[in-house]
């Protein structure tokens, strides 16, 4: 069975609680990411989605000096790298979350994705759908006698 370490996101980027939302604007601008884990030192405080600086920041007329810490999730919802990919697609489903942070002894180590969990699912399906085919006797280069 595979394990989220398998096709989790390791190159995290990441903020520091007291960023503020305009650092964190620029950032996710710049990466071309819509979700950053919020840090305080080295432990997972948060995290930060691009609807957090609209909805709850600018929205309501937050200026860009404000600390992130006032905008963001401070619920952080998390697995274990050895977590299996079904019990993470589970876990996504009942919180209600697109992205879950992995962590191991207090540290982040990535990031798994709604879209990484759906890619294998799709090639799963792919691999099922061609050995099938490559099954079906019509096709095989060994006809039956």
């Amino acid at each position: 069975m595979q394990k989220v370490k398998e096709i989790m996101t390791k190159d995290i980027v990441t903020l520091n609680q007291h960023d503020t939302i305009f650092d964190a604007a620029v950032l996710m601008k710049e990466k071309n990411i819509g979700f950053v884990p919020v840090l305080d030192e080295s432990h997972v405080v948060g995290t930060l989605t691009d609807r957090d600086l609209v909805i709850r920041g600018y929205a309501l007329k937050h200026p860009g000096s404000t600390p992130i810490s006032e905008l963001m999730s401070t619920t952080v919802i998390a697995v274990r790298p050895e977590t299996s990919l079904d019990e993470a697609a589970e876990k996504m489903a009942n919180e209600q979350i697109r992205r879950l942070l992995v962590i191991e002894e207090g540290h982040l180590m990535g990031v798994v994705a709604l879209g990484d969990l759906a890619i294998r699912q799709t090639l799963e399906e792919q691999a099922g759908a061609a050995l099938s085919e490559i099954s079906e006797p019509e096709h095989s280069p060994y006809p039956l006698q």
